[in-house]
């Protein structure tokens, strides 16, 4: 049977903050689909729809992160 270990301080800290930008980017990916958000000016739902897009490329760079910290960087 295999061990896992414990993450260390720095590698909980990148899950932990994984957990909590996928649940803020479930909220915004639901409230742009709300009336509320087609209520806003333009330029809003411009903003708040690249802010999606990005926190979309955060969240991928830490699950590509996560997913690292068992082997080896070859980058």
């Amino acid at each position: 049977m295999s061990q896992q270990t414990q993450p260390a301080p720095y590698q909980q800290r990148v899950i932990d903050e994984r957990y909590q930008l996928a649940e803020k980017l479930n909220a915004l990916s639901n409230f742009l689909n709300t009336a509320i958000f087609l209520s806003l000016p333009q330029c809003e739902q411009t903003l708040l729809t690249e802010q999606k897009g990005i926190m979309g490329d955060y969240l991928s760079i830490l699950e590509k992160r996560i997913s690292r910290f068992t082997k080896e960087c070859n980058q």
